[in-house]
């Protein structure tokens, strides 16, 4: 009996709605004032369920049971001077001053608002004579100071520190997990500008650049549901589940047949410390999939990690997370359900929250396969926004309403929040930066359609809205910029040699263009459905642009390091790599297979080439190996950067041939930048 009430005591004191607030994580800002001193808080459990002189008696299916409420603890003698007395006992080691915050903080209970004990530690304990001859055994009315027997203080003692223990460890596997994702993107981008030497740079950058198996990474796999990862990405998702795993296994104790949660239940007590371990665990990798998500991502403004890198982190460790709530709700589930608790949870707040929570991480996964992300974009899309809110929001509110804000589990969805809500300011800032422009829209042939936005200066890439081409005002695309008047033609001469004729099929060599670019920002869309093949039945429309965000700008900016830039471009992938060729100040070559030559022409007329070395093919493949041969070994003076942007296909030959010629054994000094839009 006396056992029962005191884990009923414990356990109101842990999950009721009006407790105190903490701040931070525990052991990370959250602290004395909620479990530590541990010898503190056991006295006060070990009488907390007692009867005082000043308690309320309530009828319960027969049996009577006291309330207590926080004035009736502040100002009842027998509680705090019993209380004083264990803590004399208990606490010996703890300076005075130390007990008196506590004490006052926590004597009386936890709530947020509640009155301070009418005296100091101090005060109650000179009030105690001697040693107390009356025993207390957990049934009797503390209406003077009893003696606290070891029987009742030290199931509580034994709880509380190794409920609290293992809560502050698992803060700690949490931070660890979030910070490491956030520095080893930042200290592996630093290694470059370590001086290795540049074969062992070169060697090594194409092996972590390879697909892990095979040579498809651009190109989905196994029925065309997932990617492969390339060697380097797949290593940080190996080290993302062992951590997860290894985090998850260790550092369990068991506080020993004598608690107060589950006495000589070994089971149930490990099964509950799994159960939560878990789920902090899954709480902590979800900042770092918003983070991962974000085209305003700090890591890609720091790092020279691609935004397609951190997109297939982000799914990677969304499923380790999804996996970590199933398993916290299935281990909790099965805990009530042998209780015989289950019908009692499933009806609070916190338990159906919860299940929202868990269902709707369940159903992001297996509605987020490529197959699905490419043909239903924009649903799929709507419906991850939806779903993820309302996953957000049931992790929150499953905390709170157990827990309150005592515990700081909720800390990991405010970081959450805070990282998508400033990547949905700084989209909105991008898009304010530029105000509404009108587009003009040029039909090129049936593929393909040029936009162009006056008066605008824009680089990389933009997000385009078009608020009246469809009552989905959200909708938008993303868009490499072809030319604007930011990135001009190079100012230096032509090329003096002249273009050799291509293969049958190709448009041929041609002298370069020297025509000005128009002003303002050029995109060229392929219109194949949806939102994009609308635009062909408009001459001008109202467009919004989210941009720029940059692609990989160190490409120009230092023709020492790389005088010779070698492009290959597919199709409307050309629009990618065009500002490179343009503004590299060394020896530039673009390489470009394109379906229809009347998007080639329109290229030509619209953007200066101007000293570039251009060579492009109309309805045939280019010869990958061939091109990268030459250029890497034949004639590569200084580091050669090849630079692809086009079909999957094209990306994966690229860096298929790319690795053979490297670790063929051929001295090469070059690297590989591939531009790409993952889905």
């Amino acid at each position: 009996m006396q056992l029962g009430q005191l884990s009923l005591a414990l356990a109101f004191a842990l999950s009721g709605v009006v407790a105190r607030n903490g701040h931070g994580l525990v052991g990370y800002g959250i602290g004395d004032e909620t479990y530590l001193p541990y010898c503190t808080f056991a006295c006060r459990e070990s009488i907390s369920a007692a009867t005082l002189n000043c308690s309320t008696l309530m009828d319960m299916d027969g049996m009577q049971m006291a309330e207590t409420d926080p004035s009736c603890y502040a100002t009842d003698n027998g509680f705090l001077q019993t209380l004083a007395f264990c803590i004399s006992q208990r606490c010996s080691d703890l300076p005075v001053w130390r007990i008196e915050k506590w004490w006052g903080l926590s004597a009386v209970g936890s709530d947020e608002d509640q009155p301070a004990p009418k005296e100091t530690y101090i005060q109650a304990l000179d009030k105690v004579n001697g040693t107390p001859t009356a025993v207390y055994t957990g049934v009797e009315t503390l209406n003077e100071t009893y003696l606290v027997t070891d029987d009742l203080y030290a199931p509580n003692f034994n709880t509380d520190f190794t409920f609290w223990d293992n809560e502050e460890k698992q803060e700690g596997y949490g931070l660890a997990i979030f910070m490491s994702g956030v520095a080893i993107p930042i200290g592996f981008s630093l290694l470059r500008f370590l001086p290795f030497p540049t074969v062992w740079r070169v060697k090594f950058t194409a092996i972590f650049d390879s697909p892990l198996f095979g040579n498809k990474h651009d190109t989905p796999v196994f029925f065309g549901l997932v990617q492969v990862p390339k060697l380097g990405q797949a290593l940080f998702i190996f080290y993302f589940i062992v951590i997860n795993i290894i985090f998850n296994a260790v550092n369990y104790h068991y506080p020993g047949d004598d608690n107060t949660w589950y006495p000589g239940d070994k089971t149930h007590w490990i099964s509950m410390q799994i159960a939560n371990r878990l789920g902090l665990i899954s709480f902590a990798n979800m900042p770092l999939l918003f983070l991962y998500a974000g085209r305003n991502n700090v890591l890609l403004w720091i790092t020279n990690w691609s935004h397609s890198t951190f997109l297939l982190l982000h799914r990677w460790i969304a499923a380790i997370a999804t996996v970590e709530a199933i398993l916290h709700s299935l281990v909790y589930l099965r805990v009530y359900v042998v209780l015989g608790q289950h019908a009692q949870k499933a009806a609070e707040p916190f338990w159906y929250w919860g299940a929202v929570a868990t269902i709707g991480m369940s159903l992001l996964l297996p509605t987020s396969v490529l197959p699905l992300r490419q043909k239903l974009y924009e649903l799929f899309l709507a419906w991850h926004v939806l779903v993820t809110i309302l996953v957000v929001a049931g992790c929150y509110w499953h905390i709170v309403f157990e827990f309150a804000h005592q515990f700081g589990y909720e800390v990991w969805m405010f970081v959450c929040m805070a990282i998508w809500a400033f990547d949905r300011v700084a989209r909105v800032a991008r898009i304010a930066a530029f105000g509404l422009r009108t587009a003009q829209v040029t039909v090129i042939d049936d593929d393909y359609v040029r936009l162009t936005v006056p008066d605008v200066t824009a680089f990389g890439h933009a997000y385009l809205y078009f608020p009246t081409l469809t009552w989905r005002v959200w909708e938008n695309h993303p868009f490499s910029v072809a030319s604007a008047t930011l990135l001009p033609a190079s100012a230096r001469p032509a090329k003096s040699a002249d273009d050799v004729e291509s293969e049958p099929g190709s448009l041929g060599k041609h002298s370069p263009t020297h025509a000005s670019p128009a002003p303002g920002a050029t995109f060229y869309v392929r219109t194949a459905r949806g939102l994009t093949a609308l635009l062909r039945s408009r001459a001008t429309l109202p467009v919004l642009l989210e941009g720029g965000y940059a692609a990989h700008s160190p490409l120009a900016a230092d023709p020492r390091r790389s005088p010779t830039l070698v492009a290959l471009a597919g199709g409307v992938g050309v629009t990618a790599v065009l500002p490179h060729v343009r503004a590299h100040p060394g020896r530039a070559v673009l390489h470009w297979g394109a379906r229809t030559a009347a998007l080639v022409d329109d290229v030509r007329r619209t953007v200066s080439l101007a000293g570039v070395e251009t060579e492009v093919t109309v309805g045939a493949r280019m010869d990958v190996r061939a091109i990268l041969t030459g250029e890497l070994v034949d004639f590569a003076k200084g580091e050669v950067c090849v630079l692809v942007c086009g079909p999957p296909g094209l990306a994966d030959e690229v860096r298929t041939v790319f690795a053979e010629i490297v670790q063929s054994g051929v001295a090469v000094n070059a690297r590989l930048v591939v531009e790409s839009f993952s889905w």
